[in-house]
């Protein structure tokens, strides 16, 4: 099984990628291919794709029962001790990450309530 999934890609490369996949979303191609045509498909899509951006996910005899690939993305593939997962840049303007945010440090409020058993 393999699923291509590609964004703010030319026209032309969505009819060459329904030759050989389904399109069942906008964007979304599903298909049992070989290896070598996926590899060739793949090819073809990096090749296509201009400014946008692709994700193929694929069988692959591994612990996951599946590997991905990706093209001009921000997300990236990591592997994480054996597992392929996709790392996710955090946000620059996240108050959460700033290290010079201030933090509390001690109880909650509702903490507290329930210790002393006022709800």
């Amino acid at each position: 099984m393999t699923v291509i999934v590609v964004a703010a890609c030319p026209v032309g490369l969505r009819g060459h990628l329904t030759r050989w996949l389904l399109e069942i979303a906008p964007g979304v191609f599903v298909g049992t291919i070989n290896s070598r045509v996926r590899n060739l498909v793949w090819l073809r899509v990096v090749d296509m794709v201009k400014t946008g951006r692709a994700i193929m996910v694929h069988s692959a005899p591994n612990e996951q029962g599946l590997a991905f690939t990706v093209h001009d993305h921000e997300w990236e593939p990591v592997d994480f001790e054996g597992i392929n997962l996709m790392l996710r840049p955090a946000p620059v303007d996240d108050p959460v990450l700033k290290s010079d945010a201030p933090r509390s440090v001690g109880w909650s409020r509702a903490s507290k309530r329930r210790r002393f058993g006022q709800r």
